[in-house]
C-alpha cells in the first residue's frame, strides 16, 4: 500500500484518513566524483582541477544532499518523496553512493538514469522507491537544438519513465533545460525547443491513451511565467483551467507571491517546477490527487552570509567550495487518497 496511513485534519473539506505519497524534485548542483572521464569536461571537478575536487569534498556533498533529501516533507510523512527527480549529476554512480547514505538507504531507493551527451557531462534521473512505483518502461528524448557555429549543439536528454503508481500507469518526465548562459532572451529558443519536444511526446501519449496520468519535473532555466512553460508547455496556473492537454502548474502564484527556488543574477527565480495533468485534480475519482506544493527550504539549507544571503546556501562560490547544499532548493508535492472507510 502506497504512503503511510494517516489522521489528518487537513480541512472541512479533507478530514479523516488518508494515505499520503510525495513527488519531489532536486537539482544537485553539479554531484561529480572525483574520476577524470576524458569523454566530458570535468577536469575541473577531479583532486588536480581547479576546484580541487578531492574525495573529502565529494563525501562532505553527499552528506549535505542526504540530509536535506532525508527531511523532506517531514511533516506530511516520514518515507520521503515516493519519486524524486535529479538534476546535474555526472552518472549513476554519484547518485549509487547517494542512495546509499546512512540517511537514505533504509528507503530503499532504486534509479533510472538518463546518460546524455551535455558537454558538461551532467544529466538527469530519477530515484525511486520500488514500494511506491514500478517502472515499466524508459526512455531518452533528444533535444534538437540550433547548432552553433556549424556545430551540433547539445543539452540534457529529457528522461521519460512510465510505470505503475498505485495500480494505475504514470508517465513522469524530468528535465533539465538550456540554461541561460548568453542571456535570457538570446537562449530562450532553446528551452522552446526543449518545451515543444516534450509536448510533442505528452500529445502523443494522450493520443493514444486519452486522459494518461502525467508529470512534468525539472529545472527549465525559467520562470513559471515564461512563453516555455505557458506556451510550449500548454500550462495554466489555475485548477479551473486545467483540462485535457493543458497542464496545472502550481508554482505561478507562489512566484507571482515573490518565492523562489534560486538566485538568478540580482533576483529570486523559481525555476524548479512540477506539473500536472488534469488526472490529478479530481479527488473524487479514488486515486491519488494533488492537494499541495512545497517548497523545501529550511533555516539550514539558507545562505546567511554575503551577496546570496537569504538564497540557497550554495556548495561553490565561484571554483571555491562553499560546504552548502544546493544552489537551488529542492520542491515537492503532496498528493492524497482516502483511505478506506473500513482500515
Amino acid at each position: 500500500m502506497i504512503g503511510l496511513l494517516l489522521l489528518l485534519w487537513l480541512s472541512a473539506s479533507h478530514p479523516g484518513r488518508y494515505q499520503v505519497a510525495l513527488v519531489g524534485f532536486y537539482n544537485l548542483e553539479n554531484l561529480y566524483d572525483t574520476v577524470d572521464n576524458p569523454m566530458v569536461n570535468d577536469d575541473e571537478f577531479t583532486p588536480r582541477g581547479i576546484r580541487r575536487y578531492t574525495a573529502a569534498i565529494f563525501r562532505d556533498k553527499l552528506d549535505k544532499l542526504a540530509r536535506v533529501i532525508s527531511t523532506m516533507g517531514q511533516e506530511w510523512v516520514n518515507t520521503g518523496p515516493a519519486i524524486l527527480g535529479v538534476a546535474e549529476i555526472e552518472n549513476d554512480t554519484v547518485l549509487q553512493f547517494l542512495i546509499q547514505h546512512p540517511l537514505l538507504r533504509d528507503r530503499g531507493y532504486h534509479l533510472v538514469h538518463a546518460d546524455s551527451k551535455d558537454r558538461r557531462g551532467v544529466d538527469v534521473a530519477l530515484l525511486f522507491q520500488p514500494a511506491f512505483f514500478t517502472p515499466l518502461k524508459a526512455e531518452k528524448i533528444k533535444v534538437t537544438l540550433p547548432p552553433i557555429r556549424s556545430q551540433a549543439a547539445l543539452t540534457r536528454d529529457i528522461l521519460y519513465v512510465s510505470g505503475l503508481f498505485d495500480a494505475d500507469t504514470i508517465h513522469v518526465f524530468v528535465n533539465h533545460w538550456p540554461s541561460r548562459r548568453g542571456g535570457s532572451s538570446r537562449s530562450a529558443p532553446a528551452r522552446m525547443m526543449a518545451a515543444q519536444t516534450l509536448q510533442r511526446k505528452i500529445t502523443e501519449i494522450h493520443t493514444a491513451s486519452p486522459g494518461a496520468p502525467v508529470i512534468v519535473m525539472g529545472d527549465f532555466n525559467d520562470d513559471p511565467t515564461d512563453p516555455s512553460i505557458t506556451e510550449g508547455l500548454q500550462s495554466v496556473a489555475t485548477r479551473a483551467e486545467t483540462r485535457a492537454g493543458k497542464l496545472y502548474n502550481p508554482w505561478t502564484e507562489m512566484y507571482l507571491s515573490g518565492m523562489g527556488t534560486l538566485a538568478h543574477g540580482n533576483s529570486r527565480a523559481l525555476f524548479d517546477q512540477i506539473l500536472w495533468s488534469d488526472y490529478w485534480l479530481d479527488s473524487t475519482a479514488g486515486h491519488f490527487y494533488y492537494y499541495r506544493a512545497r517548497i523545501h527550504q529550511l533555516p539550514f539549507m539558507v545562505e546567511d552570509r554575503g551577496r546570496f544571503r537569504g538564497y540557497p546556501m550554495r556548495s561553490w562560490n565561484g571554483t571555491r567550495y562553499r560546504g552548502g547544499y544546493s544552489d537551488h532548493f529542492p520542491v515537492y508535492v503532496v498528493l492524497l487518497k482516502k483511505a478506506d472507510a473500513a482500515f
